[in-house]
């Protein structure tokens, strides 16, 4: 089972610099590459590498490991947009969205994030720092900070890549770790749950979950969102769109933390779990029109 950790980088103000060059630097090149891989129609990782791999080191000032990084970014970013195309997500292929995105290659943010395997960053997990490849030189002693339980997933079970990302400002280590699967047991009685919009979720332990600070949440959201509608500017557009993603993990948040409860409740009791089965109910349902927002946003299907 693949789990995601998330550490918060403590990064001094000559290493922030280091880290910036770093990210512009690696996704220029990797901007470079895209274009290249689209133009000659290359989408191994071999055929790219022989291509761009001289040019990724000489013109950007890239390592040799970190060049590599970069490649398999791009073959991966264009194995994602087919994977897009085939599942339907942009649209038909008559719709612009669509013909925009097979007729330009891929670009990269300066600021996105950058993958680093274990040749270009060391964890130190006793010191809580990292050891990582900048444009600048390795840097060490770079501080990291988590929760402890955090720090010992990391250290149990971390495999794979890490990711460098800066998001408001605050850098980021994003590391992939490979959790071992549970034990599968045959439960030896269930927890039903029953899933609502006043209550969002009621277990046959009696344990009720009350949705009514997440309705008033949505609510003052819905008030905000039509005075920025009301102004039709691009800033408000913005807005906006932020707003719609701060609610959207508020939602998650919630939704998380009440799975959590009931999913640990059952595991100490090993019984299983009975969830009420509610799909399709947006087509079986007819609802007055003050009624239809709150149950078009209803996150059922997510607490599922």
């Amino acid at each position: 089972m693949k789990l995601v950790v998330q550490v918060k980088l403590l990064p001094t103000p000559e290493q922030v610099s280091a880290l910036e060059a770093t990210l512009r630097a690696c996704n220029r090149a990797a901007t470079y590459a895209s274009g290249v891989a689209f133009a000659k129609g290359l989408k191994d990782r071999n055929g790219l590498q022989k291509e761009v791999y001289a040019d990724l080191k000489a013109t950007f000032g890239l390592s040799a490991q970190p060049a590599v990084r970069v490649v398999k970014k791009v073959v991966d970013a264009y194995a994602t947009l087919q994977s897009g195309l085939r599942a339907g997500r942009l649209g038909p292929a008559t719709s612009k969205r669509y013909r925009r995105a097979v007729g330009t290659p891929v670009a990269f943010r300066l600021e996105a994030a950058q993958p680093f395997d274990d040749r270009c960053l060391s964890w130190q997990y006793d010191a809580r720092t990292v050891s990582i490849w900048t444009v600048d030189g390795r840097m060490k002693g770079l501080r990291f900070t988590c929760s402890p339980e955090q720090l010992k997933t990391i250290a149990e079970h971390r495999k794979g890549e890490s990711d460098l990302a800066q998001r408001g400002g605050t850098w980021f280590l994003v590391a992939t770790c490979d959790i071992p699967e549970p034990e599968v047991y045959e439960p030896v009685d269930w927890i039903g749950v029953d899933r609502g919009i006043v209550n969002l979720a009621t277990t046959s332990d009696g344990a009720n979950y009350q949705g009514r600070s997440l309705s008033r949440y949505r609510h003052w959201q819905a008030r905000k969102r039509t005075e920025l509608q009301k102004r039709n500017t691009r800033s408000a557009t913005r807005r906006l769109a932020r707003r719609a993603q701060k609610e959207k993990r508020h939602a998650t948040h919630v939704n998380h933390k009440i799975s959590k409860e009931i999913v640990s409740v059952a595991q100490r009791t090993a019984r299983g779990i009975a969830v009420e089965e509610l799909g399709g109910i947006r087509e079986r349902v007819r609802l007055r029109r003050d009624q239809r927002g709150t149950l078009s946003s209803w996150p059922f299907h997510q607490l599922g």
